[in-house]
């Protein structure tokens, strides 16, 4: 029943910022030791973990992204959020949310991510960023 789907505008330009959202369904985001991530998969290389905004607020980011990186939330809607800033043609990937419940803090930052070790993902969002 828990549904995660994510949205986002598919083509963006280098230097630009892309937002992307996170659509719950099945689940308040708000609920109790849930952690809410981002995750991205740049074509033939792995998994890499973004960052996550648990049930409290708490947010956690990649440091290697962090310097550009946005998560946040709207509980009315409950929708989580990313945006990722001044784009870069390497940062072309697959766009994923996923959330993860009652595991600790280093569990919800492995990077690179363990898929065994999240609960629900959604199918994924493309991102391309070209001029």
């Amino acid at each position: 029943q828990v549904q995660l789907q994510e949205s986002g505008p598919g083509l963006v330009k280098p230097s630009q910022t892309v937002s992307l959202s996170c659509t719950v369904s099945g689940v308040a985001i708000t609920t109790n030791y849930y952690a809410w991530s981002w995750i991205r998969q740049v074509p033939g290389k792995g998994l890499e973990w973004m960052g996550v905004i648990a049930y409290d607020g708490s947010i956690y980011y990649s440091p290697s992204l962090k310097s550009r990186t946005s998560i946040s939330r709207d509980t009315s809607k409950n929708h989580v959020s990313l945006q990722l800033s001044s784009l870069i043609p390497e940062d072309t990937a697959v766009y994923y949310c996923a959330a993860v419940r009652s595991r600790p803090v280093c569990v919800l930052t492995s990077d690179p991510p363990v898929p065994g070790q999240y609960n629900y993902w959604g199918q994924g969002t493309q991102v391309t960023v070209s001029s």
